[in-house]
Parts: C-alpha cells; sequence; structure tokens
C-alpha cells in the first residue's frame, strides 16, 4: 500500500457513530454518514465519485481523507449442490475462507473473523493450520460487501440476497471480539444490511468472560459448539474446555439467553464422530446435561479432511442419536453437509495461514517420525 493510502481511513468497517464523528472532523453534517453508509453497504460502491447526491467538493474531500478496501478474491469455487467458496487474500501470504449456501429463498453466508484459529479443536481443519492474526473489521464485513455485491441490488428490505449471517467460518470470533462486535452492529444497522438479531449468529467454543463481555454489548443469536457432554471428552475435542468447564459454560449461557429481550433458545453444535461421540450413552448424558436450558440442539456428521484420523458416522448412528434426543424432548435438527466436494463443509475451512504458533510444523513433524517408526 503506498503512502498515500496509509495516511487515509479504511471505512469500510466504521459504524454510523463512528462515521458520524469522521464527518464531524471534516466540518459536515452527521447525516452525511448515514448517506454514506447506505452507499457503501447498499449499493456497494466503492469509489466516492459514485455518491452522486453529494456535492464534487465532499466527494474530493472524502477521496482525499477515506478510503474503501475490502479483502480481494483470489478465486471462487462452485459446488454441484449451489454452495459457493470464495478464497480471499488478506495480505502477507495470509488468505481466508468464506462460504455461501443457498437454501431455496434463503441464503446463509459464513463469515471468517481470523486467519487460522487458536483453539485447536481436534476435529477442526482450520486449527490445523495455525494461526496468524485477527481479521479488522474491514475485513470481515468486508466478507458480507463482496458476497452481496456478487448478487448485485436489491440488498435490503424483503429482497435481500443474503438473509443470514453465520459467524462461523475460520477463527474463533470471541478472540477478535471488538473487530467481530463491529462488524455485527453494521450487519444490523438498516442503513447497511437490515438484518434482524436472530438472523446473525456468533458461534464459540466456549470462552465463557467474552460471552459475559458480549451480553452487555449485543443480543444477536448465540451458538455454542459443544460437541461432548462432560468434561473429559470435550477437553479432547475442544482443548478451551480445560480453562472454561461446561458446566461454567452453560452458567454463562443462561445469562446471556435471560439477556435477552425475547424468547431466544440458544443452539448447541454437537460434530458426531464415529465411535468417538455418537454413542447412545453420550446421547442420554447430552440430554440430561441441557435439561434447565432452553435450547435446541444441531447435530453435525464429521465432515473428514486429510490431517485428519476421525470418520463420519454411518448415517444409522446418527440417527439413532437424533431419535433419542427428540423422545427426550429436544428439537433436533442434522445439519446437511454442503459444499463438502469442495471443501466448503462445517470444519473444512483452510484458507492460506502463516502460522505464528507453528502448529502446523508440529504436526507434520509429528506424522513424518511416526511414519518412520
Amino acid at each position: 500500500m503506498d503512502s498515500a493510502i496509509d495516511k487515509k481511513i479504511n471505512i469500510l468497517g466504521k459504524t454510523l457513530p463512528e462515521l458520524e464523528e469522521l464527518f464531524l472532523n471534516l466540518n459536515q453534517k452527521p447525516y452525511r454518514a448515514k448517506q454514506a453508509l447506505k452507499w457503501i453497504h447498499q449499493r456497494g460502491i466503492s469509489n466516492f465519485d459514485q455518491m452522486t447526491d453529494f456535492s464534487k467538493e465532499l466527494r474530493s474531500l472524502l477521496n482525499d481523507s477515506f478510503y474503501i478496501k475490502a479483502p480481494s478474491i483470489s478465486y471462487e469455487k462452485l459446488s454441484d449442490d449451489g454452495t459457493k467458496k470464495w478464497v480471499l487474500d488478506v495480505g502477507e501470504h495470509d488468505s481466508i475462507e468464506m462460504v455461501l449456501i443457498p437454501e431455496g429463498n434463503r441464503a446463509t453466508l459464513c463469515v471468517s473473523s481470523q486467519v487460522g484459529c487458536a483453539i485447536n479443536c481436534s476435529f477442526c481443519a482450520t486449527g490445523k493450520q495455525g494461526f496468524s492474526r485477527n481479521l479488522t473489521a474491514a475485513e470481515i464485513i468486508g466478507q458480507v460487501w463482496l458476497a452481496a455485491n456478487s448478487f448485485g441490488i436489491p440488498r435490503t428490505g424483503n429482497d435481500k440476497n443474503i438473509t443470514n449471517i453465520v459467524m462461523m467460518g475460520m477463527g474463533e470470533p470471541l478472540h477478535n471480539f471488538n473487530p467481530v462486535v463491529t462488524a455485527m452492529d453494521i450487519m444490523l444497522n438498516e442503513n447497511a444490511y437490515g438484518l434482524s438479531k436472530r438472523k446473525v449468529t456468533l458461534s464459540t467454543s466456549g470462552l465463557v468472560p467474552e460471552i459475559n463481555k458480549l451480553s452487555k454489548v449485543s443480543d444477536v443469536s448465540l451458538t455454542i459448539s459443544l460437541h461432548a457432554p462432560n468434561d473429559e471428552l470435550r477437553n479432547i475435542l475442544v482443548p478451551v474446555n480445560k480453562k472454561y468447564p461446561i458446566q461454567e459454560l452453560l452458567s454463562s449461557v443462561k445469562d446471556y439467553v435471560e439477556g435477552c429481550n425475547d424468547k431466544r433458545v440458544t443452539t448447541f453444535e454437537y460434530i458426531l464422530i464415529d465411535k468417538v461421540n455418537d454413542t447412545l450413552e453420550l446421547a442420554k448424558e447430552l440430554a440430561d446435561l441441557l435439561s434447565q436450558i432452553k435450547c435446541k440442539i444441531n447435530l453435525i456428521p464429521f465432515n473428514e479432511f486429510d490431517e485428519s484420523d476421525y470418520l463420519q458416522p454411518s448415517g444409522n448412528r446418527v440417527r439413532k442419536f437424533k431419535d433419542y434426543l427428540v423422545k427426550r424432548g429436544y428439537v433436533t435438527t442434522i445439519r446437511s453437509t454442503r459444499g463438502d466436494d469442495i471443501m466448503a463443509a462445517c470444519g473444512q475451512l483452510v484458507g492460506q495461514v502463516n502460522d505464528k504458533t507453528r502448529r502446523k510444523e508440529r504436526i507434520q513433524k509429528a506424522k513424518i517420525a511416526a511414519q518412520s517408526i
């Protein structure tokens, strides 16, 4: 990036209050910020000269002070089932992935929050890549901006081209708290994407302090990546459980839901791994564990990838697990596997990670050592 751009501010990731402050600093009326937000996010412009209801002088001033830049698209892939994956260049040999899942009159965008992930869940391809850095608010909301631009207008009202956003791509969203909250604020703003808080979902592995913190600034839908009904097993599958065990996590979830001013339920995600966490005994344990929480359970058959020895359970094992939970009174769904032919399914996103943790290097060395025995 050249020195002239370095002095400018990328306003793609700015909320309405932040834009109002920036416009005031330019001696402009605050209402101009609302207009700019609409131009950027509802009309998808990237050039201030396209803001035709601004004077020529104001457009020149904006060009001198700001710029609008999203991650660049390296390439995209289209699945046989209609799922679309974009690989986005975020600089310094790092890339991320985002996925659009169309379904009838709905389109769900799966957004990444980090380059890699530090949580290192044993069933997730992203974690095997290690961790490079957090994404900026502009890089997070830029994924929505790019996906919406691929459709064109309309982008709001009853004809939204993106109806749901899930923070379930690469990374642990709550490890990147402020940029994620900023990006979600833009997703919800009626002058930007205008999504309801029920249509924006944040999925977390269970960072208890950050869940408590989130409850004070946002009430988007919350999904918990649970994957095991007891600490012994969850410590293996989701290592952060060693720091924030299940009962502590469930307590924070109850507080979050109670803080929402509507009849909200929490979704617990449970990846089913063959002969690891898919027995009927564990289904019973799960039903007992969640009996005091208003929730629904989303079962996800494990999506296989090269770096993992885990296997996807048979359809029969998945159905038996679900049937038991339904018999116990839980609303239980089985997530359809979408985009697995382009490695875009749940747990398969990898991108390109300039790993600061050297986790990927250690995994490769361990594999070589095991092969030599």
